[in-house]
């Protein structure tokens, strides 16, 4: 069986958009609850609130409150073991404490793990409580509903994400081969090099909207500033304005992964991609690039292009951040003063002149093959070489 997921606009009524904000203020504070509840079980008596134990003391939460009876339970539950999912993340990968959700926060979500619907004929989407909300049903699809996440975006937007679980096996992946290979460098200036010699332009989709993000955002917090209260009609428009336009920027940015990725994925002379292991966080950290870095999204490609090798038997290998790859020249010369401005070199050793992608391209194809021991013998013997101990070699 594979769980795949469909993700459809939604346009509620106003009455049904009432009912959504109740869902959206019940679940933040019921997350809100249970997390407080464990830091205080840790921090006066020492022992961890489970999900069992939370959820037991939820029909006394309820009689307490009686507006949390408006929505649907399951989702109230969704929200507690979200929370248990979140210190299990934080006690197991590191993934940082968890954090109370704001009441101000724009983006919210909730779960519907149970009696989900989905009407292609009439075009509507049903969840426990909630009947019939108007949908774009744009794909149609077969098999069993796990369950359907309702989200509202900060510009206002509602979408369903639904979790469907279909029949079938991934298919299974080919041997590989290194003339049915290809290497994949990444970069700022020219987004993706294949080791083929194809270059792929960096849209650039953050950059080309920062004038009109930069005067929206002034206009703002001018009005934050002129206006103590925040409340204000006007104030409201311009944020979603500003929203919307982060909005598009996201879209423009997603359409543009998924049609490379799948262009990628779905070339019938290619059976295996080869990809760095880059630590994009920490690639962050240096603010002269931090803001390209992040309009790049290099860890959304590398997400989609996971996940759609295995959807299309592909295969995906991945090298090591460390791997001299721009810097090492065919004949095995690692030339370590190469800097970021230098888009060409040439090898002081065999004289051949490299064009820096490219050859980064060609290297990270190499190193993956001869990670899974699929290149020749006599390529496999080659070792890297300082350029420094070159030139101080006797001739």
């Amino acid at each position: 069986m594979i769980q795949k997921a469909f993700k459809y606009r939604l346009y509620p009524t106003a009455e049904q958009q009432v009912l959504l904000s109740k869902h959206f203020g019940c679940v933040r504070y019921i997350y809100n609850w249970a997390l407080n509840a464990k830091i205080e079980a840790y921090r006066t008596e020492k022992k961890t609130e489970n999900f069992v134990s939370l959820g037991n003391k939820l029909p006394t939460l309820k009689t307490e409150f009686d507006w949390l009876k408006e929505v649907n339970s399951q989702s109230l539950q969704s929200a507690l073991k979200n929370v248990d999912n979140a210190f299990k993340r934080f006690f197991k990968e590191k993934k940082g404490f968890p954090r109370f959700k704001s009441k101000k926060r724009r983006q919210d979500s909730f779960h519907a793990p149970q009696f989900g619907e989905v009407d292609f004929e009439i075009g509507t989407i049903s969840i426990p409580k909630l009947k019939d909300i108007k949908a774009v049903i744009d794909r149609r699809f077969d098999g069993k509903i796990k369950t359907i996440t309702i989200s509202r975006t900060p510009s206002g937007r509602y979408f369903a994400s639904v979790l469907v679980e279909v029949e079938g096996e991934l298919p299974s992946k080919p041997t590989i081969q290194e003339s049915r290979t290809v290497g994949i460098d990444v970069g700022l200036k020219t987004y993706a090099t294949l080791s083929t010699g194809e270059k792929i332009d960096n849209p650039r989709c953050l950059r080309k909207s920062q004038k009109q993000l930069k005067y929206n955002q002034y206009v703002l917090s001018k009005m934050d500033r002129m206006n103590k209260t925040k409340d204000g009609t006007n104030r409201e428009q311009q944020r979603r304005k500003v929203a919307q336009l982060h909005e598009r920027v996201r879209n423009q940015r997603d359409d543009f992964l998924h049609k490379l990725t799948h262009r990628l994925t779905h070339d019938n002379q290619v059976d295996t991609l080869v990809v760095e292991d880059l630590s994009v966080k920490n690639m962050m950290k240096n603010h002269c690039l931090a803001g390209s870095i992040g309009d790049a999204a290099w860890g959304k490609f590398f997400t989609f292009l996971t996940y759609k090798c295995e959807w299309y038997g592909k295969n995906l290998l991945t090298i090591g951040r460390f791997e001299p790859s721009s810097k090492m020249c065919s004949c095995g010369v690692i030339n370590s003063s190469l800097t970021l401005k230098d888009r060409e070199w040439t090898c002081s050793a065999c004289g051949a002149r490299h064009d820096r992608d490219v050859l980064a391209a060609n290297n990270i194809k190499h190193f993956g093959l001869l990670k899974q021991n699929k290149i020749g013998l006599e390529e496999s013997k080659l070792t890297p070489m300082e350029i420094g101990a070159i030139a101080s070699s006797p001739k």
